[in-house]
């Protein structure tokens, strides 16, 4: 049996380098069901891992744990999708504060949202109760970097030190995160894009909407037919 403290480093360590690529939170999701044994643990480590990063890691962490209750649904261990149910208040104040500081993470957070009503992990009614407090949430502009700065919250610091600023009394992200987080903005909108043109690897979708848009056939298919097999002939008999 693996070690408990040991698990959970790991786990921890996957959570804090979570990143905008679809393997990364599957990685960690495939990580989480394996020790479903320690359900429990792993989900307070979620929360715990919630409160203590960086917004654009909260983030990160939001779009993960779509991924683990989908895959959870699946194997049919819904311990993690019942933790989830209970505190996803709590994980939504966490990506996206009412203070104001996570205001880049909203659109995320309804995003996530919307994919666990689709997989009916949640209830539309809890998602429309969730974005009715989103509305005052979402006050600034989608990065950090173009939300206004009031020049009386900047402190200069030595060149190797971060550069703070504060908004409202909210702490600004320095250069390195606001450059993470339109990085991996645009990772995740250039994989939504390529999954709307997406074909399905099974099924006959694009054939049966292809049959669907063609009319049927007809006399005057069969007379146009007939027209260009005589001047086939003719073009041979010419050459």
């Amino acid at each position: 049996m693996a070690d408990p403290f040991e698990v959970r480093m790991r786990f921890t360590s996957q959570l804090q380098h979570l990143n905008a690529s679809v393997n990364s939170s599957q990685k960690a999701a495939h990580y989480a069901l394996k020790y479903r044994d320690m359900d429990e643990d792993l989900h307070s480590c979620i929360l715990e891992q919630l409160e203590r990063n960086s917004m654009n890691n909260r983030a990160n962490i939001m779009y993960f744990i779509e991924h683990l209750c989908d895959m959870a649904q699946r194997e049919n261990h819904l311990n993690f999708v019942r933790m989830m149910q209970k505190d996803i208040l709590m994980v939504v104040d966490a990506v996206a504060p009412s203070d104001g500081s996570g205001a880049a993470n909203v659109k995320v957070v309804r995003r996530v949202l919307q994919g666990l009503q689709q997989k009916n992990i949640l209830e539309p009614n809890t998602v429309t109760e969730i974005e009715d407090c989103l509305k005052e949430r979402d006050t600034v502009a989608e990065h950090p970097a173009l939300s206004p700065i009031d020049a009386n919250a900047q402190r200069e610091v030595s060149s190797n030190q971060t550069i703070l600023a504060k908004t409202n009394g909210v702490s600004r992200p320095d250069k390195r995160q606001i450059e993470q987080r339109i990085e991996e903005d645009r990772e995740r909108h250039k994989r939504l894009r390529e999954s709307i043109w997406a074909i399905g690897a099974e099924g006959d979708e694009e054939f049966e909407r292809l049959w669907d848009e063609v009319s049927d056939i007809g006399e005057d298919d069969y007379i146009a037919a007939e027209e260009d097999a005589v001047e086939r002939r003719q073009a041979i008999e010419v050459e």
